[in-house]
């Protein structure tokens, strides 16, 4: 299974943000939409980063609390490890093990088109067990 055919069953398509908007607005999109990060967009279109909750409690702790004019750009984080359609579920889930992160944003041709989370990933190999299982039962029962 690819990440594209985890894409295909997720509701609602990808929710970006621009680096310039306020953190506390950003929090409010997360909220709103029930997400735990958000891509940030550059102007061109191009990926510039991703904002997730953890950013944001980081930038809260080493700012005391004070998100007066805090922007996304002051929490987001810049180095990201991003994957494609064609990955597959496997991969996606070793490389989000591997470095300790929850979301990972895939791109096509360099252009965002999703993010998958760990819970995504969980979830799409919890119903391929299951299809698994029943088939299986199905074999031998009537065996």
């Amino acid at each position: 299974m690819t990440l594209n055919d985890v894409l295909q069953k997720k509701p609602g398509g990808v929710i970006t943000i621009p680096a310039t908007m306020d953190l506390l607005e950003a929090i409010n999109t997360m909220c709103d939409h029930k997400v735990g990060a958000l891509l940030v967009k550059a102007e061109d279109g191009s990926l510039q980063g991703i904002a997730t909750e953890r950013d944001i409690l980081r930038f809260c702790s080493t700012s005391k609390g004070n998100l007066k004019g805090a922007v996304v750009n002051d929490a987001m984080t810049r180095k990201l490890i991003v994957v494609t359609p064609s990955t597959s579920v496997d991969e996606a889930m070793t490389l989000m093990t591997e470095h300790r992160f929850r979301h990972l944003p895939v791109l096509e041709n360099n252009v965002p088109i999703g993010m998958i989370s760990i819970g995504d990933l969980v979830k799409a190999q919890l119903t391929d067990i299951t299809v698994e299982a029943s088939y299986l039962r199905e074999y031998i029962s009537y065996s």
